[in-house]
């Protein structure tokens, strides 16, 4: 990617935030993407990012489900990913853990937001 920028010089569309740019074509080429090909899919891009992260929101036990997952595989450090996570997710225990995780989650929060109402009165 960087060779590209540096063989074709800067994007010449901005994409979203955090997002690739994908219009690096050389000199007289548009690249792929018509210029309206180019602003339909940066809207698509942040129209979906905007529906993903509402959608997390919404659900906070997904939130849970990971990291639970990455603590564990970062904890343990399995040879065998595949298995250790076939393990994991099918744990019968499984829901209770994320119960336990949404339950500290809560908490975190309010702890937060007291803070935050103290911090706002000194």
């Amino acid at each position: 990617m960087a060779d590209d920028m540096k063989r074709h010089g800067q994007p010449k569309h901005d994409p979203p935030q955090g997002m690739e740019p994908y219009d690096l074509g050389g000199h007289g080429d548009l690249g792929a993407l018509s210029d309206e090909q180019q602003k339909q899919l940066n809207q698509f891009k942040m129209k979906t990012r905007i529906e993903n992260e509402r959608y997390l929101k919404q659900h906070p036990e997904v939130e849970c489900l990971v990291a639970g997952f990455l603590g564990e595989v970062l904890t343990k450090r399995p040879e065998n990913i595949r298995e250790f996570a076939a393990d994991h997710f099918t744990n019968p225990d499984l829901t209770d853990m994320i119960e336990e995780h949404l339950k500290a989650r809560q908490s975190k929060i309010k702890q937060f937001s007291v803070l935050q109402k103290l911090k706002s009165t000194d």
